[in-house]
């Protein structure tokens, strides 16, 4: 069920893309600098493009940089969730160490980790 939900909404998008795509076929040209400072810098890139294409080249950019933006911002979570994975792996280690060392017919689990150590 959940898999015709999401071939639904993916056809919902395409449709709505595509009809915006065909209602912006106008070719349009897209400069770098305004005339007048091109004039000054001597050069002015610019392309002729559809309108649609710039559109999703822009919102393709936007969406770019908002992720290596979030996942720059996400650096600490990420280090410091490996810290913790380390730790705890460490701390199993440890554990597991100090099973195998104490012996298993004692009843206390704080006795046994004392004398192990």
């Amino acid at each position: 069920m959940l898999t015709y939900l999401r071939y639904a909404i993916l056809t919902i998008i395409a449709l709505v893309l595509l009809t915006i795509a065909l209602a912006n076929r106008t070719v349009v040209t897209v400069q770098l600098l305004p005339d007048t400072l091109a004039g000054v810098t001597g050069f002015n890139l610019s392309v002729t493009l559809p309108l649609f294409i710039i559109l999703g080249l822009a919102i393709g950019f936007g969406l770019l940089l908002g992720f290596v933006w979030e996942w720059v911002r996400e650096h600490g979570y990420r280090s410091e969730a490996a810290r913790a994975r380390r730790e705890a792996q460490a701390l199993r280690a440890d554990l597991q160490r100090v099973e195998t060392i104490a012996p298993q017919t004692r009843k206390d689990d704080v006795l046994a980790v004392l004398e192990a150590r």
